[in-house]
């Protein structure tokens, strides 16, 4: 028995038009898997769904944050494992879309128990790279804990800082927390996987380019225009690194022209299409196998939605949750 229907996939792949398919003919409730569509005031560059679309079915995890807040791969884990539960309760079919991998790895694998920073703590360390920068910061995890210190960056400000701030607060290696048994996924889950056919990513690459343009004539602009207006939000904020909003910023700081913006965005999306690819042909451990069932769908198959159902339909699963 399956606990929840999950739909994976590169970025512009269709996976949202897939789960409101499914939300059509099946009693559904939707968790989004994407670290954009948490914030608030961030929709026409996230792709967000509509507000007719969202009327389809519930949805949740979509505007559960202001863009100057940080939400982590725990909290998501956190959060879905309690919707998937609440939903079950309301005995509707819990469907998992999106394409954060490091979420959904978080869901399948579980975390490490690496302790919470404080803001003490945070600041300390950020004083130290104030007076002597990032590669001194990343020359200190030498000695206290030399695994992170080889498999870090030396400017990788957020993971450098992280693995500092776990050894002052503990004064543990932050690689030792990653040897602890982790929880695993307490559900079942039922994937269907977006993939190019033939790992070609041309027609992908495609999509990704008229989907950035159509954003760009529905407003983009205007929207980061607004978000630059809050002098808390720079540049560093997860929300403001987000793929096609850090480009967009430095055409309107007059850093890159408009054509460089728009050639920027699809490369820069482009590439987390086929990091995201990555992981979905092999990123998530085997030891979880037996919760998992693995189905994949091709992006270029004008059938695909056929398929799909088909696949839903032919899991006994899922037939109480039918319309």
């Amino acid at each position: 028995m399956f606990d929840a229907v999950v739909i994976l996939g590169p970025t512009a792949s269709g996976k949202s038009d897939l789960s409101l398919e499914l939300a059509k003919l099946y009693n559904c409730e939707i968790i989004s898997l994407d670290s954009a569509l948490i914030y608030r005031g961030m929709d026409i560059g996230t792709a967000k769904p509509t507000k007719e679309q969202m009327s389809i079915c519930p949805h949740h995890l979509i505007d559960i944050c202001d863009p100057a807040q940080s939400y982590s791969a725990a909290n998501f884990r956190e959060d879905t494992i309690a919707l998937i539960k609440q939903i079950k309760e309301r005995n509707a079919l819990p469907v998992i879309c999106g394409g954060t991998m490091m979420y959904y790895k978080a869901l399948v694998e579980g975390l490490s128990q690496v302790p919470s920073s404080t803001s003490e703590v945070r600041a300390q360390v950020q004083s130290i790279a104030d007076e002597h920068g990032w590669p001194y910061v990343h020359s200190l995890l030498k000695d206290i804990d030399p695994v992170q210190y080889e498999k870090l960056a030396p400017n990788d400000k957020q993971r450098v800082a992280r693995a500092l701030e776990v050894y002052y607060l503990t004064g543990k290696p932050m690689s030792s927390f990653f040897t602890s048994p982790k929880d695993q996924c307490p559900f079942n889950l039922f994937e269907l996987v977006l993939l190019p056919r033939d790992n070609d990513r041309t027609q992908l690459r495609v999509l990704i380019k008229k989907r950035f343009e159509k954003m760009l004539e529905q407003g983009l602009l205007d929207e980061v225009a607004k978000l630059l207006e809050r002098q808390e939000l720079n540049a560093d904020l997860p929300s403001m690194r987000s793929v096609g909003y850090r480009q967009a910023a430095m055409y309107l700081r007059h850093e890159i022209s408009y054509e460089q913006m728009i050639e920027l965005s699809v490369i820069a999306t482009a590439r987390l299409a086929k990091h995201q690819m990555t992981w979905l042909r092999g990123g998530l451990k085997e030891q979880n196998s037996e919760k998992l069932e693995r189905h994949c769908l091709f992006i270029e198959d004008e059938h695909k939605r056929e398929h799909m159902l088909h696949l839903i339909a032919q899991e006994a699963s899922f037939e109480a949750f039918r319309k």
